[in-house]
């Protein structure tokens, strides 16, 4: 008999590819999708179980099925859907997730445990290092949001992890995630017709491409690896991101969106108008990483976790933003007027020449 994996957040986009594609690992016999509502994509031959993590039921479904191979990606900043409040969200991510690390407790078939987290966890500070590794502590915890909902949720792992040591346990911590069918905040801010910036910052930026996402959930539950690894089983916590990084002002000029520098204590005003009109979930948490930034470091995922990304932080990027529409403006055309402001000013202005360091970079690795 091979696996049976149980994967969670199966009606989203990237739940929904995870379940399709683990179906075809060798090794594994049963794929369960869990979800609370009925998916709109095709599942394959996987079993879907229409249940809210949130309720006891979950844990039926564990014993039932004797899932051994448990993928946790019901953990997410957005509402499934438009009508979808924050405070559903939250529920979902903090509740729902203790619900089922307590169902997962109870079941003894359960072997292996996958959570999807995210960067958020570290914040966003003007006194943050550099880089991030996993084992450095936020400058300033966030009082609230997707980001404080991650906090909680890794606690709680933590907390299953030291009462099921059987369980190997890992965490991985994704920057933002990009692709043409990903769905996340920062996606609906870049595809607003001009970029609100924060004036006098130009925030690093990290991402990763929804297929390495994909590869990578394969790799840390177990499917892929090989048999002559000493130790197949892969646990801990785990930073997710493509190599490089990008200055928003370059992510701009990439997409033809032209900035509006916004002073800082009327960010959150206009933060609130967005929102309110429903072009996107201009959150504060989103406001400090459009700030200040933030890069990880990913030795552990390749030297511990064994995975490397076919996509860099700019290739990652540049796939995203062939499936977007056009700009306002081309951006060779916003490339040159950045570039004869900061000639004219004598001085580099918003990572002008930045994009082709970024390009010499990318051909280096």
């Amino acid at each position: 008999m091979g696996k049976t994996v149980l994967v969670t957040g199966a009606a989203r986009h990237l739940g929904g590819r995870l379940v399709r594609r683990i179906q075809r690992e060798p090794g594994v016999s049963r794929v369960i999708a869990v979800d609370a509502v009925p998916p709109r994509h095709q599942l394959g031959g996987a079993e879907f179980v229409q249940a809210d993590i949130r309720r006891p039921t979950v844990g039926r479904v564990l014993v039932e099925h004797s899932v051994d191979t448990v993928v946790h990606l019901d953990v997410t900043g957005t509402p499934l859907s438009p009508r979808g409040s924050r405070a559903g969200v939250k529920e979902t991510n903090v509740i729902g997730t203790m619900q089922l690390l307590g169902a997962c407790q109870k079941a003894p078939s359960v072997q292996r445990l996958v959570v999807k987290s995210s960067t958020n966890v570290y914040g966003s500070a003007p006194r943050d290092p550099a880089v991030f590794t996993e084992s450095t502590q936020p400058k300033a915890l966030s009082s609230g949001g997707f980001a404080k909902d991650a906090v909680e949720v890794e606690g709680y792992v933590r907390g299953f992890a030291r009462r099921r040591p059987d369980v190997a346990v890992t965490v991985l911590r994704f920057a933002n995630i990009l692709g043409p069918q990903a769905e996340t905040p920062l996606i609906d801010y870049f595809a607003l017709p001009v970029l609100p910036t924060v004036f006098g910052y130009d925030p690093r930026l990290q991402f990763v491409h929804e297929d390495d996402v994909i590869g990578v959930l394969l790799r840390a539950a177990g499917e892929g690896v090989s048999a002559s690894r000493a130790s197949p089983v892969i646990s801990g916590t785990f930073n997710i991101a493509g190599d490089g990084v990008l200055l928003l002002s370059q992510v701009a000029r990439r997409l033809g969106r032209p900035t509006v520098p916004v002073l800082l204590p009327a960010v959150t005003w206009v933060g609130s108008a967005l929102r309110s009109a429903g072009m996107t979930d201009f959150s504060p948490e989103q406001i400090r990483l459009l700030t200040h930034g933030r890069v990880v470091d990913t030795t552990r995922m390749r030297e511990a976790l064994g995975f490397t990304p076919r996509y860099t932080t700019a290739g990652a990027f540049a796939d995203f933003a062939d499936s977007c529409r056009p700009g306002l403006l081309p951006p060779e055309a916003v490339g040159r007027a950045v570039e004869a402001v900061a000639v004219r000013l004598g001085a580099p202005l918003d990572g002008a020449g930045g994009d082709e360091e970024m390009k010499e970079s990318d051909r280096h690795g």
